[in-house]
């Protein structure tokens, strides 16, 4: 093993530079792992854009490696070798109230990696032995990256959605999460209806499986989905709170939104509709290790996958920029590799 790794840090809010840092050893219930993928996240424009320049954060939630060495007190599931991934939640307690509640994912006592943790723009990361996930030998590891995060987020939200195969699951905001929700969506037997802002997606996401597309620039979603006979449920992914709550009305009754973007300004909620016809809204979060694998395994199980595009670690802060324009189709994702078109 190398006595050094080059890692992305943020040295000032919004810049990313590359260095040499020592490798170092991993602690009692950590493991060290050589990294080979990260996703760029939209969450990571927080982490970047509002860090701490005395911490040295290295950013990246949405990483993929083999583990190098093993701390003490590790789980004996976790060997030498084995290639494991780490989403946005760093490991659980196992001693707080919801970690003895079996909700891990809950749990506040774990680091937030990229956050509160060194992540994955690196060649190696520390990880908390709580939060790996297996990944399995069927996705490469630059597919597996974007799935520890915008693929369970989704996939978690759609099994809480309350709806049943054959009802209508709309889908608003066919981005980074949005394109994974849609494919999950159509294998769990959905009639789905994808919504976005423009002509020039609804191509893409009806090849992802969506059976309707609607433009909100050119048409009221709420009320094309009325006319569908109102939608069991509506994941959103936007950050703003107007357009998710002109949707509310095209729910149906018993009908559930479920919220995965984060908008700083409050949702405006109409509680008539709420009560006179049982409608609720609903919050998502990720999920736990075990979970993460159940999505990975759906992925493979259903041929699922993110669109991605690759550059290489060196090339971070252009991947970030590219991120934060929009203009990637659907995930970029760093490699160790080296620069790859990999659209999948």
């Amino acid at each position: 093993m190398t006595k050094t790794y080059r890692a992305m840090q943020v040295t000032t809010p919004g810049t990313l530079e590359l260095i040499e840092r020592p490798v170092p050893v991993p602690g009692t219930g950590e493991v060290l792992i050589a990294v080979e993928a990260c996703g760029i996240c939209g969450a990571d424009v927080g982490d970047i854009e509002r860090a701490d320049p005395a911490a040295k954060r290295v950013p990246g939630h949405e990483v993929v490696g083999r583990i190098a060495a093993v701390g003490e007190n590790v789980a004996s599931i976790w060997r030498v070798g084995q290639r494991v991934g780490v989403g946005r939640k760093g490991g659980h307690c196992l001693e707080c109230p919801q970690c003895r509640a079996g909700r891990f994912h809950l749990c506040p006592n774990q680091p937030i990696v990229g956050a509160s943790c060194d992540g994955g723009y690196a060649g190696m990361m520390l990880a908390r032995h709580t939060g790996l996930v297996a990944v399995p030998d069927a996705l490469s590891s630059e597919e597996a990256a974007p799935i520890l995060c915008a693929g369970i987020a989704t996939f978690n939200a759609l099994k809480k959605c309350g709806a049943e195969a054959g009802d209508t699951v709309a889908i608003f905001g066919i981005g980074g999460l949005g394109h994974m929700a849609v494919q999950y969506a159509r294998k769990m037997g959905f009639r789905v209806v994808a919504i976005g802002r423009g002509a020039d997606i609804a191509d893409d996401a009806l090849a992802l499986g969506a059976h309707l597309y609607i433009d909100a620039e050119r048409e009221d979603a709420a009320k094309a989905l009325q006319a569908l006979g109102g939608a069991k449920a509506i994941l959103s992914t936007p950050v703003h709170a107007a357009p998710v709550a002109a949707l509310m009305p095209g729910l149906a009754p018993e009908g559930r939104m479920v919220l995965l973007g984060v908008a700083k300004d409050p949702l405006p909620v109409a509680m008539g509709p709420l009560i006179g016809g049982e409608r609720s809204v609903l919050g998502s979060i990720t999920g736990s290790p075990f979970e993460n694998e159940k999505t990975l395994a759906f992925s493979v199980l259903t041929g699922a996958r993110p669109m991605i595009e690759t550059m290489s670690l060196e090339k971070a802060a252009q991947a970030y920029e590219k991120m934060k324009s929009g203009s990637v189709k659907f995930r970029m994702v760093l490699t160790m590799k080296g620069d790859a078109d990999a659209h999948q």
